[in-house]
């Protein structure tokens, strides 16, 4: 019997361990099949959100009777302006928050400004030009530093702003040791701080008013503890933004406080002292003071930095039929698509949603999602339509045009195939790709396949801040900013929203999305396939931002398609059609959406930027002696010089550029570098250059100005001018303004680039002193090693070559040249080192003369710089003392 059970034991062990296994193996499948369930499975809606309705329809008492209302400030007719349109900040600090959310404002309105810190005892900024004004507004970031300003400081000011009908918005930030009440030194004007308001409601006789809507009360408290509300009986001060104590709020001296609507925002008419002001009592957190900020800076400006009521606004719905499952629009989303758009016509005119395709998603969702693209075809006509890739294929991934096209080609046939319209002309590629940076054939595919005019991206010049993104022209295909509004492929349910539900309606009710349309002329909005089911997210959206706008602000909203929305956008900013590249190695999410067979090692490590006619084809050939550097390809139409960012081969862009250098073999170690001596005197070149080459070094050659001037004169006789070979060189330096156009010309290009100072201060406007170099071009011709010896260790190229040894002086030539073995030399062509006549007496007194304060202008800016004077300069500055 124990033999039996010692046999039975360990069997019923086994079975009992096989059970456990068994059932452990069936609660994991049952686990997977229950996470599969719910991953796959619709999820339990709860009732879609409402849109926001009808403004506030309270029936709480307005402000109390008003004064007759004061007509608006009429813009100055352009005869009485004297001051530039440009605002003058005082901030605490370059990083206090109310400081940069003004910064902000202005930026986004595409204002010019000036931030200075707010000044201390005689640290006034310059106010004034002569006898114009430097400012049209002026802005205290902290009013009480402008009240508290002293005597001599305050005076100046005031002068000036009555003198030039400049107006001051100030902000008063209460604190914990701000006084309860206060008169404001110097104003018939109390202030009352650290309260809790509740109740707003914006004053309709107020005249600063222009985008701003009087709207009814608005019930529900304000934000924060710190407000402070502004009490006067002097006639020049106007109620803008009124608000009522909370009621659990300690009494405030006088008891007919407690049942007044308080004004958080007033206006100074200007009757006390002429001078007209907007006070603020609190920062711009609060979004209707961002609102009423905007039309102060308008009304206090005279209208000469105005925002424009017309909106125009675009929805593009992308990646339909793109959507995986449980994500997708079905037949009663789409009826609720097609019922708001409807209701959004009545409110913004032409009102129509933009869907982007691809057509091979078509029909790979749930049964119910087929039905609902289906419903989206069958009403087709009702929508406007554009496409992206066939496949959502990112285009910076393909080198090959064809392969592009091909794909373009089936999503054409499927629009065709299904009666989807294809001639608005407008494309946006799959996460902005290909489009900035540009992928030049994704816009050859383009315009080949589909014959695409606009497209729109976030990413020009980059994503962040959004306020900066601009539009662009480039291979005829305008390209628009488009902005976001905070709905992704993932934001699908209103419960579930990043930040929860109420950073949504905060961004609409005067947040982040509602800023983006007051402070927009055009906005294009990128919101996804998925937005539009589940909860309706998109329809909640913008339905609730538009009937937002409404009830707050004047502003006449609109829908243009895409190609009349883009002529309006280059009619409102025609400065924006020539686009500003910049290295897409600098930026990470650009990087990510270049092709990988592209490499920032192929842009030049510096540039030589002349100018012309001093020594700049010396510096070329002999730094291509060097192993370590290597000049950009010759171009077939420029020669030795590219000339690309001061022409128009900049619109052709940077591939172009690129393809003019080798992929160096070591890109730490190699110096690539390009010679374009028509660089130095171009007002774009500088600002161009440093957005793509932030970090290049810049070579300069100077050479005395008058004889770079002859030197021209010469060099276009050489070549057959007619007005050089007809005119002697002092008639063409002495001309007057009235002579013929082809003699000023050819006078412009004589004198104007030796103004040195000048233009080697706009190239430091971009460019740190540190990265220029200026090469003595005297000492270049006499000494050239010296001037190579300098440049090197400028550059810090390794190894260092002796120019001593490597250069000779060539008699017959009458310049320097590679030696060669043997006694011999290799040289510049034959147009190079060409004797001329000695400049006559009669030209070099007037060049002296004439070029005399530039040279004064240029011993200054480089004893700024700590950079030598050369020869030539301490020659003509001794001359010019003595003369």
């Amino acid at each position: 019997m124990l033999q039996l059970w010692k046999v039975v034991r360990p069997a019923r062990q086994l079975e009992l361990h096989r059970l456990i296994l068994l059932l452990i193996a069936f609660s994991l499948g049952s686990m997977g099949f229950l996470a599969y369930y719910v991953s796959t499975s619709p999820k339990a809606k709860e009732p879609l959100p409402l849109p926001l309705g009808d403004c506030s329809s309270s029936g709480a008492a307005g402000p109390g009777p008003a004064r007759p209302p004061v007509p608006p400030r009429p813009p100055r007719p352009p005869e009485t302006v004297r001051t530039e349109p440009v605002v003058l900040v005082f901030v605490e600090s370059a990083y206090s928050q109310l400081g940069q959310e003004i910064v902000a404002i202005l930026e986004s309105s595409r204002f010019r400004y000036s931030t200075e810190l707010a000044p201390g005892r005689g640290d006034m900024p310059t106010l004034t030009d002569n006898t114009h004004g430097r400012y049209v507004l002026v802005i205290y970031e902290n009013l009480l530093k402008y009240v508290n300003l002293d005597a001599w400081s305050r005076e100046l000011l005031d002068r000036y702003c009555v003198e030039y009908g400049v107006g001051i918005i100030g902000f008063f930030r209460a604190h914990e040791h701000s006084l309860l009440s206060a008169q404001l030194k110097g104003f018939p004007l109390f202030l009352h701080s650290n309260l809790g308001l509740r109740d707003y409601q914006v004053n309709p006789s107020a005249p600063l008013l222009h985008l701003t809507r009087p709207s009814r009360l608005e019930p529900g408290p304000l934000p924060g503890d710190d407000w402070t509300i502004f009490q006067s009986n002097h006639s020049t001060y106007e109620p803008v933004l009124l608000a009522s104590l909370r009621p659990a709020e300690p009494l405030v001296p006088g008891p007919v406080l407690r049942r007044a609507r308080l004004p958080t925002v007033v206006q100074d008419l200007g009757l006390h002292d002429g001078i007209q002001r907007v006070l603020f009592g609190h920062g711009l957190s609060f979004w209707l003071h961002k609102l009423i900020f905007v039309d102060a800076v308008a009304y206090l400006t005279g209208k000469r930095l105005c925002l424009d009521l017309d909106r125009y606004i675009l929805v593009d719905i992308d990646d339909i039929f793109v959507g995986k499952e449980g994500t997708r629009m079905k037949v009663a989303d789409v009826e609720a698509l097609l019922t708001t758009q409807n209701k959004l016509r009545t409110l913004v005119p032409n009102f129509t949603f933009n869907l982007g395709f691809s057509g091979k998603f078509y029909h790979t969702g749930t049964e119910e999602e087929d039905a609902g693209d289906d419903m989206l075809l069958k009403h087709r006509k009702e929508f406007w339509w554009f496409p992206h890739m066939w496949s959502h294929m990112q285009p910076h991934l393909f080198h090959n045009r064809s392969v592009l096209a091909d794909q373009m080609r089936l999503n054409k046939q499927f629009a065709l195939e299904h009666g989807i319209p294809t001639d608005l002309g407008y494309a946006v590629a799959p996460h902005h790709s290909g489009v900035y940076p540009i992928h030049t054939q994704l816009y050859e595919a383009w315009k080949s396949v589909w014959g695409i005019q606009v497209t729109s991206t976030e990413e020009y010049p980059h994503l962040r801040p959004a306020r900066y993104r601009r539009g662009f022209i480039h291979n005829g295909i305008m390209v628009l900013p488009r902005q976001t509004c905070g709905l992704f492929t993932h934001t699908i349910f209103y419960n579930e929203y990043p930040g929860g539900s109420r950073e949504l309606d905060r961004s609409i009710r005067g947040g982040e999305l509602f800023l983006t349309v007051l402070l927009n002329p055009i906005s294009i909005f990128m919101t996804h396939l998925s937005n539009y089911g589940n909860d309706r997210l998109g329809l909640y959206t913008f339905e609730s931002l538009v009937r937002f706008l409404q009830c707050w602000t004047r502003l006449r909203l609109q829908t243009l398609p895409p190609v009349p929305l883009a002529q309006k956008y280059f009619e409102l900013f025609p400065q924006e059609r020539s686009p500003l590249w910049q290295n897409p190695c600098d930026d990470k999410r650009h990087k990510d959406i270049w092709s990988k067979e592209k490499t920032c090692d192929r842009l030049p490590k510096f540039l030589i930027v002349g100018p012309q006619k001093t020594g700049t084809t010396a510096i070329h050939f002999f730094l291509s002696l060097h192993p370590a550097v290597t000049s950009s390809f010759p171009s077939p139409s420029t020669f030795e010089e590219i000339q690309f960012f001061n022409g128009p081969n900049y619109h052709k862009g940077i591939d172009w550029y690129m393809d003019f250098f080798p992929v160096p073999s070591n890109a730490s170690t190699d110096f690539l570098f390009e010679k374009s001596a028509t660089y130095f005197d171009s007002e774009v070149v500088p600002r161009r250059g440093a957005a793509l080459l932030p970090r290049a070094k810049i070579i300069t050659v100077l050479t005395n100005p008058a004889d770079r001037a002859y030197s021209w004169y010469q060099h276009q006789r050489a070549h057959g001018d007619p007005v050089a070979l007809n005119y002697t060189f002092y008639q063409v330096i002495s001309a007057s303004s009235q002579a013929p156009l082809a003699l000023r010309s050819l006078q412009n290009r004589c004198l104007v680039p030796g103004y040195y100072s000048t233009h080697l201060q706009r190239w430091l406007t971009y460019y740190p002193s540190g990265q220029l170099l200026i090469v003595d071009g005297q000492e270049l011709r006499t000494n050239p090693a010296a001037s190579m010896e300098s440049i090197q260790k400028f550059l810090g190229i390794t190894p260092f070559l002796n120019y001593t040894r490597t250069l000779r002086f060539d008699d017959d030539k009458g310049f320097w040249c590679q030696g060669l073995e043997g006694g011999k030399t290799r040289c510049l062509g034959r147009s190079k080192g060409r004797r001329y006549p000695d400049m006559d007496t009669e030209s070099r007194l007037f060049l002296t003369d004439f070029f005399r304060n530039h040279n004064l202008e240029l011993s200054k800016l480089l004893s700024r710089l700590g950079q030598p004077v050369p020869s030539w300069l301490r020659e003509e500055l001794q001359h010019s003392s003595l003369g």
